[in-house]
């Protein structure tokens, strides 16, 4: 078999044939980064741990101090926000003695569960920080100093070592959120060892401890994401924290079964709960349900109802808080993701709305039509509660019958819907699935963008914009990038934004990687690639692709159009000397007739849609490639199944994104005609086999590669000696994928260019006289 063959044999194996080149869609990945070529670039630098992997459970990122803690197996890691993880500390924190084995003794995984996995990193002063881990299923809480601005230290303080029940999961994976105000942690969380009592917790300050009542079920199996504390005004007292979660509950139509919603609840900061009911728990907590829908023809509604994963986008002063949920489908008929955005100003409209209520457990819930007590139920004791005549200065001042109503009525009847009332992204049939969500709010030259990144269970960050439309509620979904952080395939568990070092932190079991934002050079050197990537980073500067940054006035050198990103307007001068420098000299590629050859084409944009044209010696003009059975058009490139001397000629490789042409790669086909093959490696056959009618000989008996030269002229031997190094020489690695077999590709290969290379040193005469 022919090299070429073999190589052919190689690729076949791993590529997709078609019989034309499709456009691809706007959800492929324009461009796909692995993890070498983020290394390579180094744009990503991947911190593992001394023992080769962190089993990383929590993330804690500190721009104050440019520091990043992590919370691993029986450890505590910190790391300087610099470009290589320079001078890592670590505290180790196993089991108390005992621990591990009593936790073995009630039939817990000696090797997964029964160890201290760090779950709570949260600031506690201006010098500590409350580390919680599982304690191998005994929660356990401890201060962690950590030093002054400036500083990096990290040990932990042995006598600040408590039980952390209620404040940390027994279980290593259980889900849960957690935030800190003024020192005390607030959680969600399962808080017993057989995961069955769900609560919202508060501890650690100088007020007496606040929890969930079990007697109101409150809470139906939920799954917490995230709590945050949100401001709903200028008046401190009236601060809340929100929770974001599933739950499963009854049919809310009444019906047998249950379904999955997801909710946003909150609680007061300032609840201390009730004096003669709800004592020691809360008082104000209220819910409501959180919708993220496609509509469908006939009023039929695709509902994506398991919450993944929450991103609150703070924004710039007289600007509303904006709310990025991350869903997922409970459906057993497709798998399904959707990005919905919620205005915090529609949360609190909800909060002001209609309660929820039921007559009984076979009933479908309604608004309340009851008269509502004051001070309304789920608000927080502030100016407005503690007017005169009205001395509401604390919940332990609230009337019983506002308690009472409160545990009866938790969930708003209005649910929350998003903004344009629809999902500003929708993915489905993936074949990864999306866990994790940051978005980064980017100001271009035609606008400002939300950049979402989402982080998927095969160690990759997807780069998305969605662009809304003039007056449509239908967005169209931009995938920027693909970037595959971590070298082994693991679900990302945790991903924090830093806005001012443009880098992105992304976290899975094995560790943490450093990602930067964006890297312009990575689009092209040329002014219509870096206007196709639609990058809001990045801009033609006039030289380069270049991160863009907005100034007080617009300069006409800078190309950017991240709507349309049509290079045809942004680009024209640029275009046409790049069109120009495209129509350069051919590649010379040889081929055999009657054997296999491959010309490739490998554009740097995943959703562009490719074209062959074929010029044929003595033709009018370039003509399209028609393929068949035997000429297959794949993902790399054009496929001969069996050459004909007839496809010689001089092939081109454009591409088509938005309109706009460009070419990729020029190859002139020579095909070498078989029977002058067979007259230049004769052999003897052997006894037991046929003689054979064709192809390259296995073992040739003269100095072939002299008449090879004579068939292609000694003006083309630098070509000769570029396609043996770049096609056969090189094909050292595929033999080393071929896994034993063995073929004559790298010795030909070596021969040739070694017999090549003593041909350029004779005259013309010296060749002709040998």
């Amino acid at each position: 078999m022919a090299p070429s063959a073999w190589a052919i044999c190689c690729l076949l194996g791993g590529l997709l044939l078609h019989g034309g080149s499709p456009t691809p869609g706007p959800s492929v990945p324009r461009l796909r980064l692995s993890y070498r070529d983020l290394l390579s670039a180094n744009r990503s630098a991947v911190f593992l741990g001394p023992r080769g992997s962190l089993d990383l459970r929590a993330m804690y990122l500190d721009e104050y101090r440019d520091r990043l803690f992590l919370g691993g197996r029986d450890a505590i890691y910190s790391l300087r926000l610099d470009q290589s993880w320079p001078d890592p500390r670590e505290v180790q924190w196993p089991p108390q003695p005992g621990q591990k084995e009593e936790c073995v003794r009630k039939g817990r995984d000696p090797l997964v569960e029964c160890a201290n996995f760090i779950r709570v990193l949260r600031p506690h002063n201006r010098t500590h920080l409350l580390a919680c881990g599982t304690g191998a299923f005994q929660p356990t809480c401890a201060l962690i100093t950590v030093g002054h601005r400036g500083e990096h230290v990290l040990h932990l303080e042995p006598s600040s070592v408590e039980s952390g029940r209620g404040r940390c999961p027994h279980e290593p994976s259980s889900p849960f959120a957690s935030t800190s105000v003024g020192g005390e942690l607030y959680t969600g969380l399962t808080a017993d060892f057989l995961g069955r009592e769900a609560m919202i917790f508060r501890s650690g300050g100088p007020r007496p401890a606040l929890r969930s009542d079990s007697d109101q079920n409150l809470l139906h199996d939920p799954r917490f994401v995230t709590a945050a504390r949100i401001a709903d005004n200028s008046d401190q007292d009236d601060d809340k924290v929100y929770f974001f979660f599933s739950e499963t509950v009854p049919s809310p139509d009444g019906g047998p079964g249950r379904v999955t919603v997801s909710r946003v609840g909150r609680v007061c900061v300032n609840d201390l709960g009730g004096q003669r009911v709800l004592v020691s728990k809360w008082s104000t907590f209220l819910k409501a349900r959180l919708v993220c829908l496609v509509p469908g023809p006939g009023g039929a509604e695709t509902h994506f109802d398991q919450l993944e994963d929450v991103f609150l986008l703070w924004p710039s002063s007289g600007k509303t808080l904006e709310v990025y949920a991350l869903f997922s489908t409970v459906s057993a008929v497709f798998q399904g993701f959707a990005v919905c955005v919620y205005h915090m100003e529609d949360i609190w409209e909800v909060f002001k709305g209609p309660f929820a209520h039921q007559d009984g457990p076979q009933h479908q819930w309604g608004p309340y039509g009851g008269k509502v007590p004051f001070p309304r139920p789920g608000v927080c004791p502030s100016k407005m509660t503690a007017q005169p005549g009205r001395p509401f200065g604390s919940t332990k001042n609230y009337p019983d019958e506002v308690l009472q109503f409160a545990r009866a009525h938790p969930l708003m009847f209005w649910p929350v819907r998003p903004r344009r009332g629809r999902p500003v992204l929708v993915k489905t049939h993936l074949a990864q699935q999306l866990h994790q969500i940051v978005v980064d709010r980017v100001e271009a030259e035609d606008g400002t963008y939300d950049v979402i990144f989402l982080g998927t269970d095969s160690g990759s960050v997807l780069k998305v914009i969605a662009l809304q439309g003039g007056g449509s509620t239908e967005s169209e979904e931009v995938v920027l990038e693909e970037l595959q952080v971590f070298k082994v395939p693991t679900p990302i568990t945790e991903m924090e934004i830093s806005v001012k070092r443009q880098t992105l932190y992304v976290g899975s079991r094995l560790g943490v990687a450093r990602l930067r934002l964006h890297q312009c050079e990575t689009y092209g050197s040329a002014c219509a690639e870096c206007c196709l990537a639609r990058d809001p980073y990045c801009a033609w500067d006039g030289a380069s692709c270049t991160r863009y940054r907005p100034g007080p006035s617009k300069r006409r050198f800078r190309r950017q159009d991240i709507r349309h990103g049509n290079p045809a307007l942004q680009c024209l001068a640029e275009s046409q000397e790049e069109e120009a420098a495209g129509s350069a000299a051919a590649i010379t590629v040889y081929g055999t007739e009657h054997n296999s050859t491959f010309l490739e084409c490998l554009p740097k944009s995943s959703q562009a849609a490719v074209h062959w044209f074929v010029q044929r010696p003595g033709g009018q003009g370039p003509d399209q490639v028609k393929t068949d059975e035997r000429v297959l058009q794949t993902k790399q490139g054009l496929l001969f199944r069996r050459l004909s001397h007839l496809d010689a000629g001089i092939y081109t490789c454009k591409t088509l994104e938005h309109g706009f042409s460009q070419t990729v790669v020029r190859l002139a086909l020579e095909v070498i005609a078989a029977s002058q093959l067979h007259s230049l490696f004769p052999r003897e056959p052997r006894p037991e086999e046929p003689p054979a009618r064709g192809g390259l000989a296995s073992a040739p008996s003269k100095a072939w590669y002299k008449d090879i030269l004579q068939l292609i002229g000694f003006a083309n031997l630098p070509r000769v000696d570029e396609y043996c190094e770049r096609v056969w020489c090189s094909s050292r690695s595929r033999g080393k994928q071929a896994k034993g077999k063995s073929w004559p590709g790298p010795e030909l290969g070596k021969k040739v260019k070694s017999r090549v290379q003593a041909e350029r040193n004779r005259t013309p005469r010296e060749v002709e006289a040998a």
